[in-house]
C-alpha cells in the first residue's frame, strides 16, 4: 500500500512538473514579446516595458516613460501594419538578456533590438529599436 502511494505521488509530480511553465528556459521571455511585435498589439508589449526605458524608431531616440513609448509604437505600428516578426539572435548576460529580429511591416524589413532585464519579479524591456533594414 504504501509503495502504491509513493508511485501515485511520483506520477502525480511528474504529471505536475510537465504541464508548469518553463521557467528555466533561456528565452522564454522572448515568446510573448515577439508575439505582441508581430501582431502590432502595443498595449500588451508596453505590459513588458520597464517605467522608463530608451526607444528608437528609424534614429529617433528617445529615453521615455511607459506611456510615451507605447504612444511611440503606436504611431510606429499604424504607419506599418506588422506582418511577421522573427527572432534570429539571442543572448544573455546575468539579468539582462537581448535578441535580433527581423520584422516586415508596411511592405518593409526591419531590424529590432530587444534588450530585457530583471528587475527582482520579471523581465521588463529596457531598450527597443526599429531601424530599417
Amino acid at each position: 500500500m504504501k509503495l502504491l502511494q509513493k508511485i501515485s505521488t511520483l506520477v502525480l509530480a511528474l504529471l505536475l512538473a510537465g504541464s508548469l511553465p518553463a521557467q528555466n528556459k533561456t528565452y522564454d521571455v522572448f515568446i510573448p514579446i515577439s508575439k505582441y511585435i508581430a501582431t502590432g498589439n502595443v498595449d500588451n508589449l508596453s505590459a513588458w516595458f520597464a517605467d522608463n526605458l530608451e526607444i528608437s524608431i528609424l534614429a529617433n531616440s528617445s529615453n521615455s516613460s511607459k506611456a510615451q513609448a507605447k504612444q511611440i509604437l503606436k504611431a510606429f505600428f499604424d504607419a506599418h501594419t506588422p506582418r511577421s516578426f522573427d527572432i534570429s539572435h539571442t543572448a544573455s548576460k546575468v539579468n539582462m538578456k537581448y535578441a535580433l529580429g527581423t520584422l516586415t511591416a508596411g511592405g518593409e524589413r526591419f531590424i529590432v533590438t530587444i534588450f530585457v532585464n530583471y528587475d527582482g519579479e520579471s523581465y521588463k524591456i529596457q531598450q527597443l529599436k526599429i531601424d530599417r533594414q
